[in-house]
């Protein structure tokens, strides 16, 4: 678009902007006011009245096709901070598309009837508010990826913490029940919580506790050795659990060095370990 359309722009979005804000108002109640009340009417008369000053700011550029200029950018931004508050309050980016979409039409629409000039018929307006709003929708789909990224790491390092719950079951006892494959990721995760747990509650004993394990290879044997080196270090003693047969005959199988330690039958066997060595004696309550 040439610069002496885009000054003609300017000069009719200064003259008309009360009237163009408000039938692009009417797009944004359309999507965010009728049925899922994303938004109030409040919000859409600031938001579409920002959206106009925005274009008119780049349009008022010295080059308002150059992409990489202040004014791009902070339409661009503008699009991305409307985009994440949608998503935060429940909207779906199909939505936000198809609302930017529309709102591409309905700012030519308003032009013409505000100007009485078929800009509709002009191929370099069209073209350039197409590219404008293809860049625009870009901006969208990057900051709902981005959204998507963030929740799926905060819902993997939650689902983590959740499958690796440590517990104090007494004074200076911690329990580990693992359950699933040890990764090394996984490893260094529960390996970092566990430690900072032995440091914080000042644990001398760590039960872990392997029931929930149904396999084991040359892998996992060795980050599970590493854990409990780790908790040796610490200064704690760890015991190990809930070893089932098929792991017993792999371990043995794999030549994994146990040497040093201790390995108990059930979880209420290690934890009478634990207390034994703290000097706690478990006896039942006769009744």
């Amino acid at each position: 678009m040439t610069q002496e359309f885009s000054e003609k722009l300017v000069t009719l979005f200064s003259l008309k902007i009360g009237n163009i804000s408000g039938q692009l108002e009417e797009t944004g109640r359309e999507f965010f006011c009728a049925d899922n009340k994303l938004m109030d009417e409040d919000e859409i008369a600031d938001l579409s009245c920002e959206f106009v000053n925005l274009i008119v700011g780049l349009l008022s550029a010295k080059d308002p096709n150059k992409r990489t200029s202040p004014q791009f950018h902070a339409l661009e931004m503008f699009f991305s901070g409307f985009a994440q508050r949608m998503l935060m309050r429940g909207g779906n980016v199909e939505d936000v598309v198809r609302y930017a979409q529309q709102l591409q039409y309905s700012l030519i629409t308003a032009l013409e009837s505000d100007s009485g000039i078929i800009f509709t018929q002009s191929r370099s307006v069209l073209l350039y508010f197409a590219q404008l709003f293809d860049e625009l929708i870009m901006a969208i789909f990057r900051t709902y990826l981005g959204e998507r990224e963030r929740t799926l790491k905060a819902q993997e390092a939650e689902l983590r913490e959740t499958s690796t719950p440590i517990t104090e079951i007494w004074d200076g006892v911690l329990t580990l029940p693992i359950i699933g494959t040890l990764d090394s990721s996984r490893t260094m995760l529960v390996m970092e919580a566990l430690l900072n747990r032995i440091a914080k509650d000042h644990a001398r004993a760590v039960v872990m506790d392997l029931t929930g394990v149904k396999n084991i290879d040359s892998q996992v044997s060795h980050h599970l050795i590493q854990m409990v080196r780790a908790v040796q270090l610490m200064g704690a003693d760890a015991i190990i659990t809930g070893i089932h047969p098929e792991i017993a005959r792999a371990l043995v199988s794999l030549n994994i060095d146990l040497t040093g330690i201790t390995t108990r039958a059930s979880l209420s066997d290690g934890l009478k370990e634990a207390f034994l060595r703290m000097g706690i004696q478990v006896s039942h309550k006769a009744v």
